[in-house]
């Protein structure tokens, strides 16, 4: 093998591993989303992340990592269950720091403070960045394929939500409230 051929093997061998890096972060964060681990989600935002989500019934955006674990914690809280998960992932290492990504994402949302149950799927456009060694979370955007908000007057019978022991209880007023652009 020659240099040029071990030299290209390298760059190969390091563009897999940062594909496969960055799918680890957004699957980890579809993961602590719904379980509202917001100590790991915020290692894998980037301090001045941007986001913004565009719904049926919403269209929010945030400018830092504080403004959006504070969304999700307010979210994803004692009275919710969610479930959502990211496919199809569309990886593009652009360069050594930086990355882009399309997700299809499928989700479930269940509000016990609203009375609405949430079902739906969206594309999520997003941007990475590596720091220190560490791919973030840099941009994320997603727009809704379709939404379906039900109204759920009962409670479901859960026999087990995580959330109810692990998420915010101490709710002052619902993210819909807060943030609805209607």
């Amino acid at each position: 093998m020659t240099d040029s051929e071990l030299q290209q093997l390298k760059r190969d061998i390091q563009l897999l591993k940062d594909t496969e890096a960055v799918k680890k972060v957004k699957h980890a964060y579809f993961r602590c989303i719904d379980t509202a681990n917001l100590t790991e989600l915020r290692e894998l935002l980037h301090p001045n992340v941007h986001a913004k989500l565009v719904g049926g019934t919403y269209s929010i955006e945030f400018n830092t990592r504080d403004e959006y674990i504070e969304m999700v914690a307010n979210s994803f809280n004692s009275e919710f269950v969610g479930m959502h998960h990211g496919h199809h992932p569309e990886i593009e290492i652009l360069s050594e720091t930086e990355a882009t990504g399309t997700w299809y994402l499928q989700d479930i949302a269940m509000d016990f403070r609203r009375k609405v149950t949430t079902t739906g799927s969206s594309i999520y456009t997003d941007k990475y960045l590596k720091t220190d060694g560490k791919w973030q979370i840099s941009d994320t955007n997603y727009y809704r394929v379709y939404e379906c908000v039900a109204d759920t007057p009962d409670r479901p019978p859960l026999t087990a939500h995580y959330l109810a022991d692990h998420g915010r209880k101490d709710l002052t007023y619902t993210v819909v409230d807060k943030y609805n652009k209607q």
